[in-house]
């Protein structure tokens, strides 16, 4: 069977990439491939950010990859720089910038390009969305 990385560039509602991204996800663990992780980058960071609130009527999926994350143990990670740029930060992150609150949740990893060489070097396939 095959490994994959995903790689996320899309917010996770302005488009259906971010949501194509999950449903290929689930569909490869499914068929007994491997994901070996999810990476979130540009405006791909927003899946990260725990304080999405969606209508009750709304897909949430933010929460959905979370589950998914935990049911088959694949990596969460966002980039850090891009991440930064885009007000998510890490609790880490966020005191050492005396910053009062901190957005990205703990199921998400806050990752430079060297962990996306790293997870790609570990892969036979990526795919990006």
């Amino acid at each position: 069977m095959s490994s994959f990385t995903l790689l996320v560039t899309s917010a996770p509602y302005s488009s259906q990439s971010a949501y194509s991204a999950y449903r290929f996800a689930l569909a490869a663990v499914a068929s007994s491939h491997q994901v070996n992780g999810v990476f979130f980058y540009q405006d791909g960071t927003l899946n990260g950010n725990a304080l999405q609130q969606l209508s009750s009527d709304e897909y949430d999926l933010h929460e959905a990859w979370k589950k998914v994350s935990a049911e088959h143990n694949i990596p969460l990670m966002v980039c850090v720089s891009a991440a930064t740029k885009r007000g998510i930060t890490n609790a880490q992150d966020a005191e050492e910038a005396d910053q009062l609150h901190h957005s990205l949740s703990t199921e998400f990893q806050s990752v430079g390009l060297g962990d996306l060489a790293i997870l790609l070097s570990e892969s036979d396939r990526m795919v990006q969305f």
